[in-house]
């Protein structure tokens, strides 16, 4: 595909980059890229009408060239920006040397993976997957695993905790814990003893941890899907306290909330706790390929042996070195830090909104949303419409709440500029 027109400078991964104010010349309009996708593929999504093709930093490019700020970043996967230059460079060398040899035989780039995020994270063992929801469900199979073989619990009792409102992805487990009609309707017959408490709820989560059966609770530290819903300060010091005293093992799943996203490496380090078993993904590949993994300590880690759990693609020489040098960007360009730090400012702007129309702002670090009040007919939706017209790309979550988590390496002008684009299309929606 050629390129054609200005140049504009704009400033990336901390420096000034020059950018062709381009178009693609492509065979299709970006009508004809929905028609075909539509006519070919399941209907399993609502995309937000705009056909990308190019991201760089904060910003992505539609086909028509029109540029867009990303404050989605994939959900939290693009928190080192889009196409960074360093995981880039370390990952076209490696698909030019070796991508995959299974776990059937060693490869020189897992050890280094695992060597490295064992010790930033502090736990003795990394099991590799792929998907974020293969990471959970491998954390709920290894809490059985444990309850069996370390608690005692009696042969396929196990129970397993889950929060309402929760969201670890969209397989059978998954699913069989979701409290959202829309996840699993239609889905039945769900997977046994597997148990909802409310979110945020500590005296809940003591009764339910009272059951010698059950082996473990798995919650996000923020509850993304749900409309990042932040919980009460001393939420998550509460649960490791419960989970200690019950012998039941803290999963936090971290794949949204983790690698810097809310300020800190991980969301749970805000309170200072360290969960009994991590759940990552998302920016784990910056954004690049399917990258998830469980951290946890031997005595847990250990109770799966050969042959009892893995993936063909998990800890695969091209995802490790990538995963490697994703988690390296986070830590040697300050990532969490400027989350934390632009987080403030985006508090602030969000809180100045016009209160009529946006009810409610909550969140931490760069992961934000706000709870946006119907304009006569006009919907969260149609303010997404209008805010990617004037330049931005949101997307909603349960009809009325809108998500704001743009990439990490976002610069405060421009925190500004996509506040700014913000404002004018709210006031525009309440002067409507």
């Amino acid at each position: 595909m050629a390129l054609r027109g200005l140049t504009s400078r704009v400033q990336l991964f901390g420096r000034i980059t020059t950018l062709g104010s381009y178009r693609y010349s492509s065979n299709l309009s970006s009508q004809e890229i929905f028609d075909r996708e539509s006519k070919y593929g399941a209907h399993n999504y609502a995309p937000l009408p705009v056909a990308l093709c190019k991201g760089e930093g904060v910003y992505v490019w539609d086909v028509e060239g029109r540029r867009y700020i990303d404050f989605l970043s994939g959900y939290s996967a693009v928190n080192q920006g889009h196409c960074h230059p360093r995981i880039i460079k370390v990952m076209r060398e490696q698909l030019e040397r070796l991508t995959l040899t299974s776990r059937a035989f060693y490869n020189d780039a897992l050890g280094e993976f695992v060597e490295y995020a064992t010790s930033l994270f502090g736990y003795d063992k990394l099991l590799p997957m792929n998907t974020g929801v293969e990471a959970a469900e491998t954390a709920v199979k290894l809490a059985r695993r444990w309850g069996y073989d370390v608690k005692g619990i009696p042969r396929y009792q196990a129970k397993v905790l889950f929060a309402e409102g929760n969201f670890h992805g969209r397989s059978l487990m998954a699913v069989s814990a979701s409290t959202d009609p829309e996840s699993y309707s239609g889905y039945g017959p769900f997977i046994p003893n597997i148990l909802t408490i409310p979110y945020d709820d500590l005296p809940a989560l003591e009764k339910a941890c009272s059951d010698p059966h059950v082996a473990g609770y798995i919650v996000e530290p923020i509850q993304g899907e749900n409309g990042v819903v932040v919980p009460t300060d001393g939420y998550l010091k509460g649960v490791r306290e419960i989970c200690s005293r019950n012998n039941v093992l803290f999963i936090a799943d971290e794949v949204q909330t983790g690698l810097g996203r809310t300020g800190t490496r991980l969301a749970c380090d805000y309170e200072g706790v360290r969960p009994d078993v991590i759940v990552l993904g998302k920016a784990l590949s910056g954004g690049t390929m399917p990258i998830s993994c469980v951290l946890a300590d031997d005595d847990i880690m250990l109770t799966i042996k050969p042959g009892q759990h893995g993936s063909t693609y998990g800890g695969n020489p091209l995802a490790s070195r990538v995963a490697t040098e994703s988690l390296k960007v986070i830590e040697e360009e300050g990532l969490a830090e400027n989350a934390a730090r632009l987080g403030e400012v985006l508090r602030e702007e969000l809180s100045s909104l016009d209160p009529s129309i946006v009810t409610t702002v909550r969140g931490r670090g760069l992961f934000y949303a706000i709870v946006f009040k119907p304009q006569g007919e006009l919907t969260a939706w149609q303010l997404c419409l209008r805010l990617r017209d004037n330049g931005l790309l949101a997307k909603t979550t349960h009809d009325d709440i809108i998500r704001f988590a743009p990439p990490l390496v976002i610069t405060e002008e421009q925190i500004r500029e996509a506040m700014d684009i913000i404002k004018r299309t709210i006031s525009s929606m309440g002067a409507s």
